[in-house]
């Protein structure tokens, strides 16, 4: 199958992921950032269908792009050669890695990942100031959601904490075959309900606690469903937005009757921690 690869100009990491988010609506099945470039991958047939979309998305942002076609990849065979494992730094301390990587020492909670260039393999602040906070807050013996799971990197991170059972959910199928098979590989496969959609596949169902690690608005759309789902005590774990756009969060999340009790900010990403009156 024929691919296009769209290479957009990103003079940083966080510049990297408001493109792809911006993009997240869109049949990229793939990014990888580096060298101040993010490459974006899409069928041929499906990126044509949406082209003038996409290039009126970036000129909006004003953003210096170029596309051509190339053959399709092993994806996950090139993001093993550079993936890192990433140690995060908490009690007790948690190390994401992928398959091919040696398992962890005793005593350090051992998360194996299986990204498909999925969101979520640890590097950036927000997936580790998550991951960090899911120590701190207590899930254990609870139910919990993870919203836009990405390769469900913090669902498996709150099992191996003590959560019962977590459902898992994201718009991207990439995502969701992302999410089983890190499930399958961190050995919590039968622990994880894995659903493909937005936060209307749980509407109805109450949940202990919701890790939500996706972009402001969305955050703000989906806050009434987060008060929905919780019950009173329940905790709201939230990252994937900058220091300056707390208040915002902030004001909506106590508008649906939580109270914040923790904020943390990390190189001007941040984390808020609420709990439902």
């Amino acid at each position: 199958m024929e691919y296009v690869e769209l290479k957009i100009s990103a003079k940083s990491d966080e510049q990297a992921e408001i493109f792809t988010a911006f993009l997240s609506d869109f049949p990229f099945e793939s990014f990888a950032y580096e060298d101040e470039t993010l490459s974006a991958y899409a069928p041929r047939e499906e990126y044509e269908a949406c082209e003038k979309q996409v290039e009126a998305v970036l000129r909006g942002c004003n953003a210096e792009f170029c596309f051509s076609c190339v053959e399709q990849q092993n994806w996950n065979a090139e993001w093993e050669e550079t993936f890192e494992p990433v140690e995060v730094r908490c009690i007790p301390p948690i190390r994401i890695r992928a398959p091919h990587h040696p398992a962890s020492a005793e005593g350090v909670i051992d998360v194996v990942i299986a990204p498909r260039m999925s969101f979520g393999t640890g590097h950036h602040n927000t997936t580790a100031l998550m991951t960090e906070h899911i120590t701190n807050i207590g899930v254990e013996g609870l139910h919990g959601l993870d919203m836009g799971c990405g390769t469900g990197v913090l669902a498996i991170a709150a099992l191996k904490c003590g959560a019962v059972k977590m459902t898992a959910v994201d718009i991207d199928d990439w995502a969701c075959d992302s999410c089983r098979d890190s499930a399958a590989l961190s050995g919590v496969a039968d622990k994880v309900d894995v659903r493909c959609g937005s936060i209307d596949v749980v509407q109805g169902e109450q949940y202990d606690f919701v890790l939500a690690n996706i972009n402001r608005n969305i955050l703000i759309n989906m806050m009434p469903s987060f008060a929905d789902v919780l019950p009173s005590g329940g905790k709201l774990l939230m990252s994937g937005f900058y220091i300056d756009d707390a208040p915002i969060i902030e004001a909506s999340a106590t508008e649906y009757g939580f109270e914040v009790v923790a904020c943390q900010e990390r190189e001007g990403w941040t984390v808020l921690y609420c709990v439902k009156h």
